[in-house]
């Protein structure tokens, strides 16, 4: 999937994968994580979710990667803050109190420029990348944040009936790309109200993934 889709996807405000709400995953699963307060998770591939919101509103720092401009500057401004902009390279950092954002490829992101981050919270990248860019992002996301542990939200539905985004990501990939680095648990496994796209049953997985 190239990134022009994405850029297009912002640009015509094509954005049906946002959320209105804070995922019901994060709410219910943070937990799972023990993180204190002032802890830093990271979130890749994070559009302009609510979820950075609640969890700055919960005491933690965030750290996201976005692949659109569109994307970060829409975050901060429902954020109601204005960032500090840098350039990196190819990447563009913007920064307020407790959040930075970096705007560009996640693959040019690394582990000097991200900075130490305490946990993962990856709602929206996996699940957004075909299946021949998954190896290499789960290996990136291994090595940029050293490990890190991880709430994973993915989908499991007939792709017969639905071609993503969002893909079907099976527990059973999951351990695939991870087992070798993490301990699996799954955390939550519901149905998708109304389907994905309103067309297509769905269940939705929570999973821990704890260094091993």
């Amino acid at each position: 999937m190239e990134a022009d889709f994405w850029h297009t996807r912002w640009e015509n405000m094509q954005i049906g994968f946002h959320e209105g709400a804070v995922n019901r995953m994060l709410s219910a699963h943070i937990g799972a994580l023990g993180l204190d307060p002032g802890t830093r998770i990271f979130l890749p591939l994070c559009g302009k979710t609510r979820d950075i919101a609640w969890l700055l509103a919960q005491g933690y720092r965030v750290a996201g990667a976005e692949l659109s401009d569109i994307a970060v500057r829409q975050l901060f401004e429902e954020l109601g803050v204005t960032p500090e902009i840098t350039d990196h390279g190819t990447l563009r950092a913007y920064a307020a109190p407790g959040v930075t954002v970096f705007a560009g490829d996640i693959f040019a992101l690394t582990p000097d420029l991200l900075g130490p981050v305490d946990a993962i919270y990856d709602r929206a990248a996996l699940v957004a990348l075909p299946a021949d860019m998954r190896a290499r992002y789960t290996a990136h996301l291994v090595t940029l944040t050293a490990t890190a542990p991880q709430l994973l939200v993915t989908f499991e539905y007939d792709p017969a009936i639905m071609a993503g985004p969002p893909f079907s990501v099976t527990a059973a990939e999951v351990n695939s790309h991870y087992a070798s680095h993490y301990r699996i648990t799954q955390l939550a496994d519901l149905d998708v109200p109304g389907g994905l796209k309103g067309i297509c049953p769905a269940r939705e997985l929570a999973l821990h993934l704890a260094p091993s």
